[in-house]
């Protein structure tokens, strides 16, 4: 899975990358948790990308519990074509999640231990996501999403089985495409070819605390 992530990028650089006209200012996020907002680009159409909000848990528009619960986190890209909480998602709501980083933890025998894996070119991640629209019944209206996850690579498994799915720069648009509409075929973007895009080391125990929220948290983790 993919439970937390950083977004510790400047935003020029983050415009450039994602083909934005301009990005909002924001802080710099190194501790990003679920039921946060969290920052997306999707179609916006007539050629264009937009950053927008969503909190992070992903809300079916046909749900019963509506924002009182955690929503879905992640989705597995293998069924999230299929399932029924994701499928529509897939088919008209794809986006891109930019990233400078995201944490897992290693089951040890005296307890897990966070890792931080980030891109070893030493450029942002765009995490592939979908998004959905919730709408209450006194007409309050959330928008939410989910970080797809696949198997882990040689990279990431040897901490966790599953990592999130990252879209090649040059398959950004082709993810985004609201004209696209077979989650399917959205899927088979994702062909894992060469080697491993990222590199990872273990960190400090802060970023356990979903309120940590500083840039040391990232550092490699030394032992006296």
């Amino acid at each position: 899975m993919c439970g937390r992530f950083a977004l510790g990028i400047p935003r020029k650089r983050l415009a450039e990358e994602l083909g934005l006209d301009a990005v909002p200012d924001a802080p710099d996020r190194f501790n990003i948790a679920p039921g946060q907002l969290v920052e997306a680009v999707v179609d916006a159409g007539f050629g264009r990308r937009e950053m927008r909000l969503f909190r992070w848990g992903l809300v079916p528009s046909w749900s019963k519990e509506g924002g009182k619960g955690r929503g879905f986190v992640n989705a597995r890209l293998e069924t999230a074509a299929e399932k029924p909480s994701f499928r529509a998602a897939m088919r008209y709501r794809r986006c891109l999640m930019p990233a400078s980083g995201f944490y897992e933890w290693q089951v040890r025998p005296g307890g897990k231990q966070p890792w931080y894996f980030y891109r070893a070119d030493g450029r942002l991640a765009a995490l592939a996501g979908i998004w959905e629209r919730y709408e209450g019944a006194m007409g309050e209206i959330m928008e939410s999403c989910a970080i797809l996850t696949t198997e882990a690579d040689a990279v990431v498994s040897p901490v966790h089985e599953r990592m999130p799915v990252a879209v090649a720069p040059e398959d950004y648009g082709r993810w985004l495409d609201a004209d696209m509409r077979d989650g399917a075929r959205a899927v088979s973007i994702f062909r894992r070819l060469g080697p491993s895009i990222w590199a990872g080391h273990p960190v400090g125990p802060g970023v356990n605390r979903v309120a940590a929220n500083d840039e040391q948290l990232l550092l490699p983790l030394t032992r006296g």
